[in-house]
């Protein structure tokens, strides 16, 4: 480890990387978050209708996605946004995971919920502005469920380890760390993708990281490339949203793919998911190349 970073991070000891824990796979059902598979998580911001949620879910399935994502309790920052389907939302949810057969992460945003989500979805996701959230993030310690960790928009690297310590102090050790971009004095985009904290975080803790380029952009054209570099530094995979309209979406829809550019995206990151599984190859045919041994 770097030693500017000695002791910074090692008071995390739950979620730090250590000689004997240096990486956490965090098993869904049949599916390996961290382990050797690049983990797809898609759907829209907000459930709005079951139509809506199954069409989703049909598609990010379709193009290979192995997680729907979709809030059926959304923390919106106007008062006079749309706020989720709520229980209805939940209900809608598990249906498309019985016809496709696709995981399910939700928001949870109050620990009040943390019982009922957990009967609903196979993974809990805490929010940007719910990170720091410690009475939520105590109450997911023993739900029995991960938790997908989103990094606050203010927050530091050192900021997210303290809310993983957190859950995992109160019973709770498969945690999936999420890069979404924080805020800076930038105003191109929604958020600035911080993509230094994917090979830091990988660094110094043994979790998984997930990158959230639709969050980090704020714009549909960018998400894209912004999954592709998500892909060439290291991330365990990506959380994206996709609807079938997105310029009538009820939330986020100018950062929202449409299923088309979805399924294009996913064909785009092959080729850097190819590099990825032949780093030994790669580095013997550039040696043979040059002559070296």
């Amino acid at each position: 480890m770097n030693s500017q970073w000695n002791g910074q991070f090692s008071s995390f000891d739950l979620v730090a990387r250590l000689d004997e824990h240096r990486r956490t796979v965090v098993q869904v059902g049949d599916l390996e978050i961290g382990g050797d598979e690049f983990v797809v998580m898609a759907g829209p911001c907000a459930v709005e209708s079951e139509r809506q949620l199954l069409e989703t879910a049909s598609a990010v399935a379709a193009a290979g996605a192995r997680v729907l994502r979709g809030g059926a309790y959304k923390p919106r920052s106007s008062p006079y946004a749309f706020q989720g389907l709520g229980v209805e939302g939940l209900k809608i949810l598990a249906k498309a995971r019985a016809e496709t057969g696709l995981a399910i992460v939700t928001e949870v945003m109050c620990p009040e919920d943390v019982t009922l989500i957990a009967e609903y979805a196979d993974i809990m996701q805490v929010g940007a502005r719910s990170m720091e959230n410690y009475a939520l993030l105590q109450a997911l310690g023993p739900c029995g469920r991960p938790v997908l960790l989103k990094r606050g928009m203010c927050a530091t690297l050192e900021d997210l380890l303290r809310s993983a310590q957190v859950i995992a102090t109160h019973g709770n050790p498969d945690i999936i760390l999420c890069e979404r971009g924080i805020r800076t004095f930038e105003t191109a985009t929604r958020n600035t993708f911080d993509i230094a904290a994917v090979p830091v975080l990988k660094a110094v803790s043994h979790l998984p990281v997930i990158v959230d380029p639709s969050h980090a952009a704020g714009i549909r054209m960018l998400v894209p490339p912004l999954a592709r570099a998500a892909t060439a530094i290291g991330a365990d995979g990506l959380i994206v949203e996709v609807h079938p309209s997105p310029d009538e979406a009820w939330s986020d829809g100018k950062q929202s793919l449409t299923f088309r550019q979805f399924d294009d995206m996913m064909r785009d990151l092959e080729p850097y998911l190819a590099l990825r599984e032949r780093p030994h190859r790669g580095k013997l045919e550039l040696i043979t190349a040059r002559g070296g041994h």
